[in-house]
């Protein structure tokens, strides 16, 4: 039993542990992601989750400055 508990806690410590981070586009928009964006190599697109958890993607090209926030 106190197994179950432990990995109860765990996943769910983990859970919370998820990161935010604030991408700048050349144009000066500030979005922010949901976890760490992840680049798509076969479109050049980087794909992320929005805050409101809405799937978006925005060209490489387009991006500035990402930083974990």
């Amino acid at each position: 039993m106190k197994h179950w508990f432990l990995i109860l806690f765990c996943t769910v410590g983990l859970a919370g542990c998820s990161s935010e981070y604030i991408i700048t586009t050349t144009d000066g928009q500030m979005l922010t992601s949901d976890g760490k964006p992840e680049l798509d190599r076969d479109t050049g697109m980087l794909e992320f989750e929005d805050s409101e958890g809405r799937k978006q993607q925005i060209p490489q090209a387009n991006v500035k400055q990402m930083m974990e926030r």
